[in-house]
């Protein structure tokens, strides 16, 4: 029976794995709990990816004869958090005290199985993991949970998968808000209102990866917009403003803001042909917050990259 492949690439990092869990000693930068849940006792944070809006997907029944019930694909704000503990606790302890928190924050169970009972290896194919290292599923080894709550008519999906490498113990919580896609589109006509009202305009369409300055492709919609602004306003100049929330430090922050905007003006000036003298660039970190850096929702509002009139 041939290996899936999955199952290859995890052989295949498995000794990369051990490295670096073993030289891991904290959490990842800019990584927290999610409220309400926190971790197991000792635990560090190996990988955390939150993105305001993402598609996960759940088991809400285990396999029958290697295929699934209920899979669900939940749409809305997911964190995806996984975390190493050293030996000690077994899978089955580690999973329990998660259910037990997932209870008390008021999770009604959907699922709680181990392998064989989930569907062993092919349930573990059809539900999100981090990638390896941040995360390592043994699929002959582990413990599924998933539960949901309704709390002031807003529905929450989370599950927990726990399993082992060598002797320690991993786990990942994946936590998905229900709700629909924010429209982040800001046309031409409302940059040059803002522009024109305000001096500024912020731009939420422009997306990076976390602390990268590589703009990605569902970037394409708004700097098309913002090219279109200045194609039809040919004596507008522009400032390109690249913003951070507050995590990390505050140099890196400066540094990575402005690298932001100096990719946003070279794929204006590359892609779209407006002439680099219009475009000035800067970037000033978490100094302009417009949201509070206490919470997820605040930070989210705090990265983005403004337009400023000179």
């Amino acid at each position: 029976m041939p290996i899936p492949c999955r199952m290859l690439a995890v052989l295949a990092l498995l000794s990369l794995h051990t490295v670096t869990a073993d030289a891991q000693t904290r959490d990842v930068a800019g990584s927290r709990d999610y409220p309400g849940i926190g971790r197991f006792a000792g635990s560090v944070i190996t990988g955390y990816v939150m993105k305001d809006f993402d598609a996960a997907r759940m088991q809400a029944a285990a396999f029958k004869d290697g295929q699934p019930v209920d899979a669900r694909r939940l749409e809305g704000r997911v964190f995806r958090i996984a975390y190493r503990t050293n030996p000690g606790p077994s899978i089955l302890e580690v999973s329990r005290n998660f259910e037990t928190q997932l209870a008390k924050a008021g999770f009604e169970t959907l699922l709680a199985c181990d392998t064989d009972a989930c569907g062993a290896i092919p349930f573990t194919e059809a539900i999100d993991t981090l990638p390896v290292p941040q995360m390592w599923v043994d699929g002959f080894n582990y413990r599924y949970y998933a539960g949901r709550k309704t709390e002031g008519g807003r529905e929450t999906f989370a599950s927990v998968i726990v399993s082992q490498n060598n002797q320690d113990i991993t786990a990942q919580v994946t936590v998905a808000e229900l709700g629909a896609i924010a429209n982040k589109m800001v046309d031409a006509a409302a940059m040059a209102k803002g522009l024109g009202e305000t001096g500024h305009i912020a731009l939420y369409g422009i997306y990076f990866d976390t602390d990268k300055a590589v703009l990605k492709p569902e970037s394409r919609p708004t700097l098309e917009q913002i090219a279109k602004l200045l194609s039809s306003q040919p004596q507008l100049n522009v400032f390109i403003v690249g913003h951070t929330d507050s995590q990390g430090a505050y140099e890196y922050n400066l540094d990575l803001s402005t690298r932001r905007a100096e990719a946003v003006a070279a794929e204006l000036v590359k892609s779209f042909r407006i002439a680099q003298p219009r475009l000035r660039t800067a970037g000033v970190g978490l100094l302009a917050p417009v949201g509070s850096n206490t919470s997820d929702a605040g930070r989210a509002l705090n990265r983005r990259v403004e337009l400023v009139a000179p």
